[in-house]
């Protein structure tokens, strides 16, 4: 295949206020989301960012959480419009999964990748395709952060603090220096932020 090397690798992740992806519960605990993920606004920030990939990467339990619940929204005619498009797209992306128990991946253009995700990424970015998305899943975006394999964050700020749980950004992340491209509020008071890496 030809090189493109104009694959931009995005990081897509829901953030409360001070940093956490989720909270003290573990990491199921994202109830804190979800009032702010099914606005208009972040509907469409997500159709956005997602449209122009044609590679989705995950961990496993946003893997095995996404593949429980989103492949048969497509059919389903009482959900929004905007929710059943994010359930086409993804039921057609390549599902790429980062997993050391998993030994096989059934949800349809899905597989198991054979390397970490930095090596995945390099290697993702000689093949041609579209935009090369990662699905909240915080382990593969710090992976990529810290071997400076990611080119745009996507950050929907809610407006909460959880006060514990897991936060994405710590001292294992190097120094690096973005541009905020895009800032959109919703309509529950989050903001949709876009910061594109200045390398």
């Amino acid at each position: 295949m030809s090189n493109t090397p104009n694959r931009t690798v995005v990081g897509n992740v829901s953030l409360s206020l001070d940093g956490r992806f989720n909270g003290p519960g573990g990491d199921y605990d994202m109830s804190w989301i979800a009032p702010h993920a099914v606005t208009p606004g972040s509907l469409a920030h997500m159709s956005r960012v997602t449209t122009p990939a044609t590679t989705a990467l995950l961990g496993r339990k946003n893997y095995e959480g996404f593949g429980g619940y989103w492949p048969t929204v497509a059919d389903d005619e009482n959900a929004p419009e905007e929710s059943r498009a994010f359930s086409r797209w993804l039921n057609d992306v390549e599902k790429v999964v980062f997993s050391s128990t998993l030994t096989e991946a059934a949800w349809q253009n899905s597989r198991i990748a054979s390397t970490d995700p930095a090596t995945t990424v390099k290697e993702l970015r000689r093949q041609e395709g579209g935009d090369i998305i990662v699905l909240a899943s915080s382990s593969v975006i710090r992976a990529l952060l810290v071997a400076d394999e990611l080119d745009r964050l996507s950050v929907t700020l809610c407006p909460e603090l959880v006060g514990g749980g897991g936060r994405l950004f710590d001292e294992t992340i190097p120094a690096a220096s973005w541009t905020l491209t895009d800032s959109t509020p919703t309509e529950s008071g989050a903001l949709c932020l876009l910061y594109d890496r200045i390398r």
